[in-house]
């Protein structure tokens, strides 16, 4: 195994990881995707490009989304065969090749779960009526989501490969999906220290390239206003919500999110191999 390529070991243990994978019911998360994706489509499909406040919450909740499925389906899957890849790792094993194998693994699974996220999407939602930038807002929305949830799922092989135990790496796991919620600028507003941590975070550049294909700036935001006489709130005027260069409807923004998301996925890559380099240094 020594003197095997990178390539040959990658394919060898990508092998192995589906063999695993397979054998331990791998389309319970597919079916996890399938429910959480029917749950969030029902609630906000309809009329979700109404006004800002239903497509900017809608977005949100379908990127939130996103990134949940893809953590879960990783959180565990280096942390629980430490002393397995210790032993190999004795005897030849390429941390990389063990970290690609799991990655292209998570790729191809993310692909499955994109689709159905994106299909079950559809039945509720009319995409079409968002605006566009490239060919298609079907593509462009698929794109984004596949994206988000690939990105998570190696973030997720990234917090495995960090923490020591299964246990552990659940424990950390709200910690992140905590951070992403609130580091995507929808819940809350973000200045100085808190916008620039948000820069690593999936969710903003996710929130950002729904933002930019939807083109979320040019919708209105609906504002009640209290009755005089009863204090009861009574529609009011829609006004235009403050810019947000980050939504900027612009096809070079929507390539800087993609762009963003991809980077931050190499880089949970980069981190993982050196994490489980690091924890076997003595072997």
């Amino acid at each position: 195994m020594k003197n095997t390529s990178l390539i040959t070991q990658t394919h060898v243990y990508f092998k192995k990881v589906f063999r695993i994978s397979l054998r331990e019911k791998a389309w319970k998360y597919i079916i996890f995707a399938a429910i959480i994706s029917f749950i969030v489509a029902a609630i906000t499909g309809p009329d979700m490009f109404k006004n800002f406040d239903r497509t900017n919450s809608g977005y949100f909740t379908l990127c939130s989304a996103c990134i949940w499925i893809g953590i879960f389906n990783s959180i565990q899957s280096v942390c629980r065969e430490h002393e397995i890849i210790r032993a190999e790792y004795r005897q030849g094993m390429k941390l990389s090749a063990y970290i690609f194998a799991n990655v292209c693994w998570q790729a191809l699974l993310c692909l499955v779960q994109s689709a159905i996220i994106f299909s079950i999407s559809c039945i509720f939602t009319d995409f079409g009526k968002s605006a566009h930038l490239l060919v298609n807002p079907y593509v462009e929305v698929f794109i984004t989501v596949y994206l988000l949830t690939f990105g998570a799922a190696v973030l997720g092989i990234m917090v495995s490969s960090l923490a020591g135990t299964p246990a552990t790496a659940m424990t950390i796991m709200p910690f992140v999906l905590i951070v992403q919620l609130i580091m995507s600028g929808v819940l809350f507003e973000l200045k100085d220290a808190s916008e620039a941590v948000s820069y690593i975070t999936l969710s903003k550049w996710g929130m950002s390239s729904f933002g930019s294909i939807s083109d979320l700036n040019g919708y209105h935001l609906a504002i009640e206003e209290p009755l005089r006489s009863s204090g009861a709130l009574m529609p009011g005027v829609s006004v235009m919500p403050n810019k947000n260069e980050f939504y900027s409807h612009e096809s070079a923004r929507l390539f800087i999110s993609w762009a963003w998301i991809f980077g931050l996925t190499v880089f949970s890559t980069i981190v993982s191999i050196a994490a489980l380099k690091i924890k076997n240094r003595d072997s």
